[in-house]
């Protein structure tokens, strides 16, 4: 093998070094979007106690998740922006500051709409965290480690859902709402200081570029090269149409269908959403280590997740009957454990489509698509199953609509994102033959 192969096919350039350093300091950052998660999906557990305690209906309730994912969606582009020109530090720091103050206010409010409040102040530094994390991996790590460092940076968040579905829902019900919620704060705190005192956003020798402030002239810029490239609108997409399956369920809707439409107990629906977690930790670490090893099986991987997403969900919901069997429920919760993986596979289009200094924008645009579809998919169940006395068929029907817009969007940019890629991955090697020895 010639010595620019050799450059080509093992660490490009300019990479980081990785190693146990970059794990420990982008563990720290991990840390944090675990406890975020933990807050942002506290309400999934607590959504049946939040209707008791402020009164309110179906569609009032799914307001708070809404709130939060509307205050999340509309945070991606602007804080990818701030992770490009302020790093991840600063970043990370107000956003624990945020969704802990948040998380605080949620247990002591008195109101419905302090409440609400409350969720969206959380949802605000909740946006904060997961761009940051991936900037914090493509800046300790080669580029080679990145599908793998995105699924575990997901693996992570869904650890963040399995301690909300199983310890704040036991905190829940043994001291109380606010003992609950005030005490799960204490987290915030804890990772504060942790990222204070030891995280860095970069190791020596690979320092960014400085640059200007451009204003907005340069705001623009980086939001339509990105939006240019097909790549970043394929990961958008397909993050849109497969995370929401499982965001939905695990967020709000999840435990009230297993309960009131399914007749389950309450443990028994804890144990469901445990499995649904659990399987998206099993299989994040499948799926990132068959795109590190194929890169091409990303699409292939979304497209099966897509499918069998909407058949189970479509043998849950027609089975004849009142009632699902217990076999069709496990199998529905296994299957929607795929779904956050799968969206993470959005982002292993847009890193590749985009340079260094547009990633947190580009991942930005790229995680704005499934909580968009998680948003609408909230809404739209609260208001059917108003509209119709509680009818989950109907209302979660809603799921096949936004996988087939999301499914029609992918068939046609996926052509146009493969060559522009292929493109970019030659001008590289170019670069790459040139570099002296």
């Amino acid at each position: 093998m010639s010595t620019a192969s050799r450059r080509v096919n093992s660490t490009l350039p300019g990479d980081p070094p990785g190693g146990r350093r970059a794990m420990a300091v982008w563990g720290i950052g991990v840390s944090v979007y675990f406890v975020a998660v933990i807050f942002r999906t506290s309400l999934g557990v607590a959504g049946l106690d939040a209707a008791d305690r402020f009164q309110v209906n179906a569609s009032a309730l799914s307001t708070f998740s809404i709130l939060q994912l509307l205050v999340y969606a509309g945070m991606q582009i602007p804080v990818g922006l701030l992770v490009d020109r302020l790093g991840t530090k600063k970043v990370l720091t107000i956003g624990v500051v945020l969704f802990t103050a948040g998380q605080l206010d949620f247990a002591f409010s008195p109101s419905y709409g302090t409440a609400l409040a409350s969720r969206a102040l959380l949802g605000c530094g909740d946006a904060m965290t997961f761009i940051s994390v991936l900037r914090l991996g493509t800046r300790w790590f080669p580029a080679r480690r990145g599908p793998m460092v995105a699924q575990l940076a997901g693996l992570a968040g869904m650890a963040g859902n399995l301690v909300s579905t199983l310890v704040l829902a036991r905190l829940l019900h043994g001291v109380g709402w606010t003992a609950a919620f005030a005490g799960s704060a204490l987290a915030g705190v804890v990772v504060l200081v942790l990222l204070l005192l030891f995280l860095k956003d970069h190791p020596e020798g690979h320092e960014p570029e400085p640059f200007p402030h451009r204003g907005a002239a340069y705001v623009r810029r980086q939001i339509a090269a990105s939006w240019r490239e097909p790549g970043t609108r394929l990961g958008l997409w397909v993050h849109f149409t497969t995370q929401f399956p499982a965001m939905v369920f695990l967020l709000l809707w999840g435990l009230p269908f297993l309960v009131e439409a399914q007749g389950l107990s309450r443990a028994t629906a804890g144990e469901l959403l445990t499995l649904v977690v659990l399987s998206n930790m099993v299989v994040g670490l499948v799926y990132g280590q068959v795109v590190a090893r194929h890169h091409a099986a990303r699409l292939p991987l979304a497209l099966a997740t897509v499918g069998a997403t909407a058949l189970m969900w479509a043998a849950t919901l027609l089975y004849p009957g009142d009632r699902a069997p217990m076999w069709l429920l496990v199998a529905l919760c296994a299957v929607l454990g795929a779904c956050g993986p799968a969206s993470m596979l959005g982002f292993d289009f847009a890193r590749p489509a985009n340079p260094p200094e547009r990633q947190g924008t580009a991942s930005g645009i790229t995680n704005m698509g499934g909580f968009v579809a998680s948003m609408t998919t909230l809404f739209a169940i609260g208001v059917l199953l108003d509209a119709t006395g509680d009818d989950y068929t109907i209302a979660f029907s809603c799921v096949f609509v936004l996988q087939a817009l999301g499914v029609s969007q992918i068939l046609r940019l996926r052509r146009r994102a493969a060559r522009r890629e292929r493109e970019r991955l030659v001008a590289s090697r170019v670069e790459t033959v040139h570099v002296p020895a």
